[in-house]
């Protein structure tokens, strides 16, 4: 099998568990207008696919797509006209306990906390303390980056660290159980135990091509501490998450003792529970933001205001807009990407911690937008809800689904299909039920147990609703099925009848 482990984690939560659950559903403090209730029910209630199966346009609740990917708990927050239009908790922070989703509940941000973390390394460079192409070893006093013949003896910069292009190895982390030994800065960067990843090192030079680093926002972790002599955490507190009215927010990993009561409890795709509810991470700057929708939204919106030179609560127009430029392709900006969508254009980012995942979007015009949250990993519901969103409130060509003609194989014709793929522990199946069949995955607690039904477009081709992948069965001489082609990088060869 065609398949890269170490680079499946982020692929890896885009698959999930499918089945039903008990659910507390909508929970909000606030009593909206008619209008906005009106809105909000809109929101739940037209969730929709990347695709459009021709004369089969298909809708779905949120509590029916929430049962579906077993999320336990939903909390989106949607920005209108620069404000925040509404916030609400669907499901639960903790279903053992029984504790529901409010919006005051915390979820854990994953590498959203990269764009805040891009915001305090701008205010240093604001405040004449950083520059953005000075080499990072000039700021670095605790500990140097230990340049090889890979980088071809060019200097990485902050740029390159805040906008993934420094030739930068480590993709993400794991973070740690509770009661494991936590590695400092020092020893996650060199590599050494306790730390889980490896060392942070140049793979070729900078300024070459943007490849994910999480490692190079650890770097520019140690370069704030460095600089300003204080705690990430409360470097973060004081000059980005408290001017920014974040003030449920925290970087303070683990998270303090007056935090407990707000966090919500992480799970996998297989309904268990996260050991010890989260894991703590060390890389604050990369991975280690506690904050909730409400919260999120307040930075998007201030992000959108700097832009427009109506506010500058952490940064001037002329340093936002700086933060909003891609570095040295389309899309990857300080601390940010940003996503031209049919030429309208946003700023975003999405995050991953284990149990948690999260959304936000901005709109560079109009001051509209959206945050989702959820303690599962399940990133196909946001995509859904955000959609639903975009549809809702007429977002200017942020909708616009692939249009598919399916075709229909039948009875006896359907069994060349059936079977399993893959290898190891890494099986996809093919079943047939009635006059159907369905893409099947029955997995660890990442992958998780999915039945998605089978769409053809011919007779080789066929998508999921659920997925935005593209898959193509592969034969021999012969004609007969000897694998499935997953998005051209996957070969899954077929292993049983």
């Amino acid at each position: 099998m065609n398949f890269d482990i170490k680079n499946c984690k982020s692929t890896i939560i885009l698959l999930f568990f499918c089945t039903s659950a008990s659910y507390l559903f909508g929970q909000s403090s606030t009593k909206y207008s008619k209008e906005i209730q009106s809105k909000i029910k809109q929101v739940e209630n037209n969730l929709s696919s990347w695709v459009q199966i021709e004369n089969n346009s298909q809708m779905w609740t949120l509590e029916e797509r929430m049962k579906f990917y077993h999320a336990n708990g939903v909390s989106i927050a949607v920005i209108k006209d620069y404000k925040i239009e509404w916030a609400k908790g669907y499901g639960w922070a903790d279903s053992l306990e029984q504790k529901p989703v409010t919006t005051k509940t915390l979820f854990q941000a994953g590498s959203n906390s990269k764009s805040l973390n891009a915001v305090g390394v701008l205010k240093l460079v604001q405040d004449g303390k950083l520059n953005l192409n000075t080499d990072i070893n000039i700021y670095l006093k605790s500990w140097k980056f230990p340049y090889d013949s890979l980088s071809k003896s060019k200097k990485i910069t902050i740029s390159n660290l805040l906008s993934h292009t420094g030739g930068i190895s480590v993709h993400g982390f794991n973070g740690y159980k509770k009661g494991e030994e936590i590695p400092t800065i020092k020893q996650i960067l060199n590599g050494q135990k306790p730390a889980n990843s490896e060392a942070i090192r140049s793979m070729y030079e900078p300024s070459f091509k943007y490849e994910y680093s999480g490692g190079g926002t650890t770097i520019s972790q140690l370069i704030i501490q460095d600089v300003t002599g204080k705690p990430y955490d409360e470097f973060m507190w004081e000059n980005v998450l408290k001017p920014m009215g974040m003030t449920n927010s925290s970087y303070t990993q683990p998270p303090s003792a007056n935090m407990q009561n707000l966090l919500a409890t992480g799970y996998y795709n297989d309904g268990k529970t996260v050991e010890g509810k989260y894991h703590i991470y060390p890389e604050q700057a990369a991975a280690g933001l506690w904050t909730n929708p409400t919260d999120l939204a307040k930075y998007v919106i201030e992000t959108q205001l700097s832009l427009k030179g109506k506010s500058q609560k952490v940064l001037s127009k002329d340093m936002t807009k700086l933060r909003l430029t891609p570095f040295i392709d389309s899309k990857s900006a300080l601390g940010v990407f940003i996503i031209n969508k049919n030429g309208v254009k946003n700023f975003e980012h999405g995050g991953v911690d284990e149990g948690f995942v999260s959304q936000y979007v901005g709109t560079f015009e109009g001051g509209n937008g959206v945050v989702v949250m959820t303690n599962t990993y399940n990133t196909d519901l946001f995509d859904e809800i955000i959609r639903s969103v975009a549809l809702t409130y007429d977002w200017k060509n942020a909708y616009t689904p692939d249009l598919k003609k399916e075709i229909h194989i039948k009875g006896e014709d359907l069994k060349p299909y059936l079977g399993k793929y893959g290898s190891g522990d890494f099986i996809w199946s093919i079943i047939k039920k009635e006059n159907d069949i369905y893409l099947t995955i029955n997995d660890n607690q990442y992958w998780g147990t999915c039945k998605w039904k089978i769409h053809f477009t011919n007779d080789s081709n066929f998508f999921v609703t659920e997925k935005n992948s593209e898959f193509l069965f592969l034969r021999d001489a012969s004609g007969k099925i000897t694998a499935l082609n997953w998005n051209d990088e996957n070969i899954l060869k077929k292993v049983e009848e």
